[in-house]
């Protein structure tokens, strides 16, 4: 953990850059964030190798921003159709009839899911234990959520010491009630380079 005075890729370079210089030797598998963060930009630097998945909770809400309030509780639920789906190739067709739908009136709306295509379908690439967990950036989220509540109620930090000692204590509190990764057994086939079709692992045949 650290501290930063605003999201610029550069102050993300320097979080990742430290990450390696601590002991993280190779590139994290996935990273999973909201789209429109310079986070990006430092990771392909520093960690070139590293897939990327948007946030769908982030992604959803910033498509409902952009229409009407009229159509939103509808659109809402043809999205999750996207997400929800089974395997790419089901996923695929809901997303093409919400492009159809919506993009000749709200073609703003429809550009800001259509720009992220691939990268919101990541998911599909890895197992399916861990889908719940890696389409969205909720947990760490929450988790932030919890040291905002607390910080913004307390005067005098007097320090930057004395304020990230009490964020990190936060943290650590609010990691104790988390809700642990589902599909744990299969971290060693990720990490080992496995590779994973709509969830399932997928074993290469002799020819």
């Amino acid at each position: 953990m650290t501290d930063g005075f605003r999201e610029s890729a550069g102050n993300w370079r320097a979080v990742l850059l430290d990450l390696r210089r601590r002991g993280l030797k190779q590139d994290p598998k996935l990273a999973i964030g909201d789209g429109a963060l310079k986070f990006w930009t430092a990771l392909r630097e520093v960690f070139p190798t590293t897939r990327e998945q948007r946030c769908w909770v982030h992604k959803t809400m910033n498509v409902l921003n952009a229409l009407p309030k009229s159509v939103q509780q509808k659109a809402k639920a043809h999205l999750h159709d996207i997400w929800q789906a089974g395997t790419r190739a089901e996923a695929e067709q809901p997303f093409d009839r919400f492009v159809g739908t919506y993009g000749v009136k709200w073609d703003k709306a429809v550009a800001k899911l259509v720009k992220d295509r691939d990268v919101l379908l990541t998911f599909y690439d890895y197992p399916a234990e861990h889908w719940k967990h890696i389409r969205t950036s909720n947990p760490i989220e929450s988790t932030f959520a919890t040291v905002r509540h607390r910080t913004r109620r307390t005067k005098g930090f007097l320090s930057r010491k004395t304020g990230l000692a009490m964020a990190f204590r936060l943290m650590m509190s609010a990691q104790a009630k988390g809700r642990k990764l589902d599909g744990r057994n299969r971290l060693p086939e990720i990490i080992e380079g496995g590779e994973f079709r709509d969830g399932v692992r997928h074993l290469q045949t002799a020819a």
